[in-house]
């Protein structure tokens, strides 16, 4: 059972943010999450870090400004997931509100694999492009570039992933995390990253003298898109990336999103003028990334691309079919993954590992996810492909990085792994078929080697005991609009409840009424209808609930233990 834990808050500092004029439960919340002046949740866009802090984005501006100045043909190759497609959507917006020509090309995840490969380069090179701009990829396309350059096209690459031993032979690389960029925010997604650079090239064109005679575009029509990629990525969310993420929802909710966005929100039956992270992360996000996982995220895309609200509803009603699609095919594995893993005891292995030959290869990734939920271990789920090669899709756990732990085993096993990328909570990879148990015994020993045994035991990290007069409903609507994610969590509470009645609704959520200290509050815990005792120890969220008009408090339980 996880422990319990209270996340460290420093006293000096919340009473510095409660005298610089924040309620107590603020301070109290954002103290423990490091922050220390008001000025760092304003979320205002001239307090983003600015472009020049990115290694070679001048040159990447220059090379762009260059190519739209002598009307050259840019060509977009993009990723198959979430972050992937509002990049390409940023890119090939932004580029045609500075004056490029400019079309885009994704790979399709189960027919040609993730990146800038050979084999992508020659379908771009029919598109007869002048300048290749990679999102999302292209750190690691050594042989990809090379294949470009060989043919005559420079490679423009925007990537947000950690580099390997060799870099490739592009025209200009800007990525955060590549060697001798000081930027100050490692944690752009890479549709972030793509922003940067339509926000330099604008720069360079100001300087070129090109808006003397004509209106600058305004780049902050973009930032919807930006944020639905950072959020939907999951990268840590740090003061800019917060920024980023509060300024796109503001636009959202103040009607500006686009025609793809909003029919995103409409498709999810979400409205757009109370859109939250949540909405981003669990309602559009998951609908976007059904399309690279289950069909082609060229209709993502276009869904993000439409600026007629017609033809966006069109496309966001497939894309939630594809969702439906999804969710079936993972409620399948998922069934057949726990009926394979029947006697699979954590307490015997610190990591785990799954495949089937029948599972979907667009789908093993949030399988690993959720087996990772379950059994708190790192995991790697494996699926085959037309390429006689197992694909692997990996989710770790704190304590342990996964792309370090499988950088190991290449170097421990040369071709063991035939290719791998990834950051430290996600990765993925590809094996030879036939050595997926040879693999399974490598990763465990490396996990083995690198974790502390402390990290197996998982842990569930509070706020603590919430004061009983700031149980309102007022504030959980603050904190629902609030930004939180990764490195920067939502709020949970804790205390000890009185369990007065309890019911099963809907046949797997379970309905409560809890007491404390003279109170009663409603509750729900969703997804776990089985019956809890008469007192426990509660993890939960506030919840605002609004029923037939009417507004009020609900606790959102997380998790339980019985009381003392």
């Amino acid at each position: 059972m996880p422990a319990i834990t209270t996340r460290p808050c420093p006293a000096d500092v919340r009473a510095d943010l409660e005298q610089a004029g924040l309620a107590p439960a603020w301070a109290r919340l954002y103290a423990a999450r490091g922050v220390t002046h008001p000025g760092q949740i304003a979320h205002r866009l001239p307090q983003l870090l600015p472009p020049t802090g990115l290694l070679n984005i001048e040159r990447a501006a220059a090379l762009l400004a260059d190519a739209i100045d002598a009307s050259k043909r840019l060509l977009i190759v993009a990723d198959y997931d979430a972050d992937g497609a509002t990049a390409c959507a940023v890119g090939v917006r932004g580029f045609r509100m500075l004056g490029a020509t400019v079309d885009y090309l994704v790979p399709n995840r189960i027919e040609h694999g993730y990146g800038l490969t050979p084999a992508i380069v020659a379908l771009a090179a029919q598109r007869q492009p002048d300048l290749l701009v990679t999102v999302d990829n292209g750190i690691a396309a050594v042989e990809g570039v090379a294949a470009a350059n060989a043919l005559g096209i420079p490679v423009l690459v925007t990537d947000h992933h950690l580099p390997g031993e060799a870099l490739p032979d592009a025209a200009c690389i800007v990525n955060p995390n590549q060697p001798g960029c000081g930027f100050g925010s490692k944690n752009l997604a890479g549709v972030g990253v793509m922003f940067y650079v339509l926000l330099a090239l604008r720069a360079e064109l100001r300087r070129r003298g090109v808006y003397e005679t004509q209106a600058e575009p305004d780049l902050r029509a973009l930032l919807d898109l930006v944020a639905l990629g950072t959020v939907a990525d999951v990268v840590r969310l740090d003061a800019n990336n917060r920024t980023l993420v509060a300024q796109g929802l503001a636009r959202m909710r103040a009607g500006k999103a686009s025609a793809g966005i909003d029919a995103l929100f409409r498709a999810a039956g979400r409205e757009p003028a109370r859109a939250t992270v949540f909405d981003l992360g669990f309602m559009l996000g998951p609908r976007l990334n059904a399309a690279g996982r289950i069909d082609d995220m060229a209709l993502g895309i276009e869904c993000l691309l439409a600026d007629d609200p017609a033809t966006a509803q069109q496309l966001a009603q497939q894309l939630d079919a594809l969702n439906r699609t999804r969710r079936d095919v993972e409620a399948d594995m998922l069934e057949e993954a726990l009926a394979i893993l029947a006697s699979f005891n954590p307490t015997d292995s610190h990591s785990l590992t799954a495949w089937q030959p029948d599972w979907h290869v667009g789908v093993i990734g949030i399988l690993a996810s959720r087996l990772k939920d379950k059994f708190h271990r790192a995991t790697i789920v494996f699926a085959s492909s037309d390429s006689k090669e197992l694909k692997g899709s990996g989710r770790s756990i704190p304590g342990l990085h996964l792309r370090d732990a499988l950088d190991l085993i290449d170097k421990r096993h040369p071709g063991l792994i035939t290719k791998f990328g990834g950051h430290a909570m996600a990765a993925g990879l590809s094996i030879p078929q036939g050595r997926h148990e040879e693999f399974s015994r490598a990763f465990e020993a490396v996990v083995r080697e690198l974790i502390d045994p402390a990290d197996l035991e998982g842990v569930i990290e509070t706020d603590g005991e919430l004061d009983d007069a700031d149980h309102r409903y007022e504030l959980a609507i603050e904190i629902e609009h609030a930004v939180w994610g990764q490195g920067f969590p939502a709020p949970l509470f804790t205390a000890t409840f009185e369990v007065l009645t309890q019911r099963v609704v809907g046949d797997k959520h379970l309905k409560l009424k809890l007491a404390r200290n003279g109170e009663s509050f409603e509750a729900m815990r969703f997804f776990h209808p089985d019956p809890l005792p008469e007192r426990i120890r509660a993890v939960y969220a506030l919840m605002p609930n609004t029923f037939n008009g009417q507004e009020s408090l609900q606790l959102k339980l997380q998790h339980w233990e019985p009381a003392e």
